[in-house]
């Protein structure tokens, strides 16, 4: 698991080299005393009310894991608002894997079994990729006269909306499957698995477990509730980024709404190479739609790229931290037990 886990940063780390190398020779001129200066004259009361955006949104999500559990337990938002803080820090100090501290933790401090939470974990994602496609969308009718003055926007509208759609509408469908047909799935995956009897049973305990943990959603006023928190999570994270470009005092940054949303398209697809503590994808796509789609200074545009970068991402480091101690959680000790949970799964 280890070995897979070091290749798989080793590949993100060579692709992000290539990125900036390419990206440094693009810009053979870059100023560093304009970036310093421009970073300098930043608003940074904007960027502190950025930050607390951010630590409403972790609370917000808190709310909607609450309604989530409902079916199964009936818990406050308040106790599970630690879980957010201690799990996107995991997932900023570790990377990727880190991102599943926030199942593990919650699953452990309410008597849940983990492979539930990590049920739940997915239908996040289905909603929060669902809300931001939304989000675009509305967007791209609205302010189409606007957005179609950039370049590219055209390629956006009929591919990069469809395609966050589809993978949407992808994981909703194999989700549903799972929640409605868990028996039949697991009975497939044991046929078509027969020739490994562990395989077989590791498969179908899988798919027999997860399926028990989505059942998330009981009614439709849970589901409209759902819907309209994970629009108003993204509509925040909206917001912050819209008070991230506007305290910059210029004008290549005051940017519409309409605007920063899809700047927070390039950020989402970057997010998915991220190196523990440094980032990186994010960063990147930042940066380069700033500079390329947006017409940003490169100064300017790496400035607040990295600000983007460390309000959203990194922000939440100190507060988990603290409530990680608060808590008697060990971040790297969560990581090292989900990780041989997983192992001993696998092995059974």
């Amino acid at each position: 698991m280890k070995k897979r886990q070091t290749l798989i940063y080793f590949v993100i780390a060579l692709v992000l080299v290539a990125l900036i190398y390419l990206q440094v020779r693009t810009w053979r001129h870059f100023d560093w005393g304009v970036f310093f200066a421009k970073t300098r004259q930043a608003n940074w009361a904007m960027v502190a009310l950025s930050v607390g955006l951010i630590y409403i949104d972790y609370y917000l999500r808190a709310v909607r894991w609450a309604i989530f559990l409902r079916p199964v337990k009936k818990v406050t938002a308040a106790s599970l608002t630690a879980a957010q803080f201690i799990g996107f820090t995991g997932l900023a100090l570790l990377g990727r894997p880190g991102e599943l501290i926030r199942p593990y933790i919650i699953a452990r401090k309410h008597g849940l079994n983990v492979p539930s939470q990590l049920a739940v974990w997915t239908v996040e994602r289905i909603f929060d990729t669902g809300a931001f496609g939304t989000l675009l969308l509305i967007s791209s009718v609205v302010f189409r006269e606007q957005l179609h003055k950039l370049p590219y926007f055209d390629k956006f509208v009929h591919y990069g909306i469809p395609v966050a759609f589809a993978f949407a509408s992808i994981l909703l469908t194999f989700a549903l499957l799972l929640r409605f047909r868990t028996a039949q799935l697991a009975g497939i995956a044991e046929k078509i698995l027969s020739r490994s009897p562990r395989l077989a049973r590791l498969a179908s305990h899988k798919i027999t477990t997860f399926g028990e943990g989505l059942n998330t959603i009981h009614d439709l006023p849970s589901f409209l509730q759902l819907v309209g928190m994970s629009l108003l999570i993204w509509g925040m994270i909206a917001v912050t980024y819209w008070t991230i470009t506007h305290a910059y005092n210029d004008p290549s940054l005051q940017m519409p709404i309409a605007y920063v949303l899809l700047l927070m398209g390039f950020s989402v697809v970057g997010g998915v190479a991220q190196l523990p503590m440094v980032g990186g994808g994010s960063q990147i796509m930042t940066i380069t739609a700033l500079k390329y789609v947006f017409g940003v200074p490169p100064e300017l545009a790496v400035s607040c790229g990295m600000l983007c970068w460390m309000v959203t991402f990194l922000s939440c480091v100190p507060t988990g931290l603290v409530l990680a101690r608060h808590e008697h959680v060990s971040i790297t000790k969560l990581a090292e037990e989900e990780e041989a949970a997983e192992t001993a799964l696998n092995a059974d």
